[in-house]
């Protein structure tokens, strides 16, 4: 009698293995997402770059990043996940090498740009291969795992960037913070070889370029005279480009319906920004991770003003991360509240903020770590009150045939929101600094401002569905899946 032959699986047999290379790839862009800020004194210094290229060096990473993520998507459902990890990791590895490389401001903003556009190639490639490589039972766990390394990396990013600018390896300064990411990157190109496989989606859509061409052109015309107005001292033509962005994204969304009349696939479904849980979601993710751009006027400040090393400001910051693990497993349990949990939220991070320009004005250039304690620390609960909350009431309220899209959707709000955060409160910030007014009173009235978005993420949030959160099913059928993971190939 013939042995059976055991029962085969559609999943990677080292699926959990090929998890973490790919993981070590999203965490190189975490780090570069943020590790600039405790570098930004050091830029100024040795680069001669001036406040608004500093910006751009940070809001462009965050744009490009941004403008990228959901045609990133749709060429990994097109061309294969894989393919298009591995083309965007070696992207951001040469590019890493570039900006590590860079010998003036120009030459550094640029360089940032393409990074940020090498990781949206990456980036939506993980969960969409961790879809399709774990079985359901497993993806649960895979997701936490994905999460924590969000949580992880922002603690770990200011540390590391003190840690190598302290130790001015090789006597490079500052540029080691970027070339850290070449091992990295290498070993991460072949453990993706060895370990992962390559999956596309049946249905794969074509990439709307001019829907995406519209959405880029309407962010940058907020952002670019934000960042660029200052500078030149507000010239009328800055207002106008202001002024066109909601033309623009009226026409967008005119565009976009069009295209759906017409039975092919938008960039973006406008029957998702008709939908309350998407358009409180959207606008609670701009406000809240625009808010979120405070430390880059916690560490100029606490560098340029009070003295303080870059591995001592990264040190400093710590309090907020800690704030966000202490509460982290409450907002778990307590995120079944929804809408109630996502307001006071941010009313905590207003506070939060409030306490840490109190410090600031009340201590002056005598301000001790211990000192901004207390307000960091608040804000890192707060923090993870909303962020914890907004995705999951997004996921929990949106029609099923539209939770995909909408996360995604969110998820490109929050680093719109990051970008301009930067371009705002850096406005605000440098001006006051570089128009003569005291470090001490332009850093308080910064923080304060950040306060000010949260106040006005606050109500914003008000517009998010009522009632407790119910995550029904969102397994996909067995036979579609089946399908989807049968399509890799070993």
């Amino acid at each position: 009698m013939p042995v059976p032959r055991p029962a085969t699986t559609p999943y990677n047999p080292r699926r959990w293995a090929a998890l973490v290379v790919t993981m070590a790839a999203t965490v190189m862009d975490l780090i570069d997402g943020t590790v600039l800020q405790v570098a930004l004194p050091t830029l100024r210094r040795e680069l001669g770059a001036s406040s608004t290229q500093l910006e751009w060096a940070m809001a462009g990473y965050t744009l490009a990043f941004a403008s990228g993520m959901i045609t990133a998507s749709r060429l990994g459902d097109r061309h294969g996940r894989l393919k298009v990890f591995q083309a965007g990791l070696i992207a951001f590895t040469l590019t890493s090498l570039l900006t590590g490389a860079a010998v003036n401001p120009e030459m550094l903003v640029a360089a940032r740009i393409l990074q940020g556009a090498s990781a949206a190639l990456m980036v939506p490639q993980v969960l969409a291969m961790l879809r399709v490589e774990f079985p359901p039972v497993e993806q649960q766990r895979a997701a936490t795992v994905y999460g924590l390394t969000f949580s992880i990396g922002g603690v770990g990013a200011p540390l590391l960037g003190g840690l190598l600018l302290d130790a001015d390896l090789f006597g490079l300064g500052w540029r080691p913070i970027f070339f850290v990411n070449l091992p990295v990157g290498i070993a991460a190109l072949i453990g993706t070889a060895v370990l992962c496989r390559d999956s596309r989606s049946e249905h794969a859509t074509a990439t709307d370029i001019r829907g995406l061409v519209l959405a880029t052109a309407a962010v940058l015309a907020l952002l670019y005279p934000l960042v660029e107005g200052r500078t030149l001292d507000w010239p009328w033509w800055t207002f106008a480009v202001m002024a066109a962005c909601p033309a623009l994204l009226w026409l967008f969304g005119r565009y976009e319906g069009a295209v759906v009349a017409r039975g092919h696939s938008a960039l973006i479904d406008p029957a998702l920004l008709r939908d309350r849980a998407v358009l409180g979601g959207l606008s609670v993710a701009v406000l809240f991770f625009a808010g979120a751009a405070y430390p880059v006027i916690v560490t100029v400040h606490l560098q340029s003003t009070v003295g303080f090393s870059p591995l001592h400001t990264a040190l400093t910051l710590v309090p907020a991360a800690v704030g966000v693990g202490l509460f982290s497993p409450f907002a778990t349990r307590l995120r079944q509240l929804g809408r109630p949990l996502a307001v006071l939220g941010c009313l905590v991070l207003a506070l939060g903020l409030g306490l840490t320009a109190l410090a600031v004005v009340r201590y002056g250039t005598g301000l001790h770590s211990w000192q901004l304690i207390p307000g960091l620390l608040i804000s890192g609960v707060g923090m993870s009150m909303t962020s914890g909350v907004l995705i999951a009431t997004v996921l929990a309220k949106t029609p099923g045939h539209h939770v995909g899209a909408a996360a995604g959707l969110v998820n490109t709000a929050i680093q719109i929101g990051a970008a301009s955060g930067v371009a705002l409160l850096g406005t605000v910030y440098f001006g006051l600094l570089d128009g003569g007014h005291p470090p001490i009173r332009s850093a308080a009235t910064g923080l304060l401002a950040a306060a000010g978005l949260y106040l006005l993420a606050a109500p914003a949030a008000l517009i998010l569905p009522a009632g407790r959160l119910v995550f029904t099913a969102t397994r996909p059928p067995a036979a579609p899946q089946r399908k989807d993971a049968e399509a890799t190939r070993a």
